[in-house]
């Protein structure tokens, strides 16, 4: 029986794979400064709920969700109108680390705290009926964690719990030289990994994605480009990369 899809709804992206991401399936979404990896989130989930009627959680634990909320405007993503429509919701788990009050709706008021995170995930995917989740990102929670050891549990349990609660979710990760950056074990405890590259050639920088594993789905082995233009990320599923990624 085929795996049922949930569609990126990024032009280009899910001609790579069969149709979208596997259903309740946690993947890791990689990529360098600058590649586009908070946008491709945003992306995903502002299309879920604007396009195919799919609530999401986006968990802020870098950037202060007003921030985010505003960069996604110069994409035409009015992320507010759909957070009023119960449809989006933001939780805020950056203002406490650099000690700032928040105006949230949904905040961790410690600097961060696992147990915390995933009862208020749990508590307002009932609220909205949620289907899609971003963790932006599991690098910051890595580094706050600080333990090999127990953030692995922790990654295995959040990805659990997201599994369970019936949502497919991206775990936001930085890397360098295309190396995953902090212990490297996110690849392992998620059912895919998304690589974002931003490579210089000559004088500019090119964007090219990879799916670097899909579980259980075949998928495009190669690396594409795509650009950020107005509307968002546009993959070109025609074109390839060449060289050494």
């Amino acid at each position: 029986m085929p795996s049922e899809r949930v569609p990126t709804g990024i032009e280009g992206f899910d001609e790579l794979c069969g149709g979208g991401l596997i259903r309740d399936s946690a993947y890791l979404l990689a990529g360098t400064s600058g590649s586009g990896k908070t946008l491709f989130g945003l992306q995903y989930l502002y299309n879920g709920a604007s396009l195919y009627g799919e609530s999401g959680i986006f968990l802020a634990t870098e950037e202060r969700p007003a921030r985010v909320r505003k960069n996604a405007l110069l994409f035409g993503w009015n992320f507010e109108e759909l957070e009023n429509e119960n449809k989006i919701a933001f939780i805020d788990a950056s203002s406490a680390k650099i000690g700032m009050p928040s105006v949230e709706k949904y905040v961790d008021i410690r600097r961060f705290d696992m147990d915390s995170v995933v009862d208020q995930i749990i508590s307002i995917q009932d609220d909205i009926n949620a289907t899609r989740a971003v963790i932006d990102s599991s690098t910051s929670i890595s580094y706050f964690i600080g333990d090999k050891a127990k953030m692995r549990v922790e990654l295995l349990r959040l990805g659990a719990t997201l599994e369970v609660l019936g949502m497919t979710s991206l775990m936001v990760s930085e890397i360098i030289d295309s190396k995953i950056r902090g212990f490297g074990f996110e690849s392992f405890v998620t059912d895919g990994v998304i690589i974002l590259y931003n490579r210089r050639a000559e004088n500019v920088r090119v964007r090219s994605l990879e799916i670097y594993k899909m579980r259980g789905s075949e998928h495009s082995n190669k690396v594409h480009p795509f650009d950020i233009t107005k509307k968002g990320i546009v993959v070109h599923p025609k074109e390839e990369m060449y060289g050494e990624f």
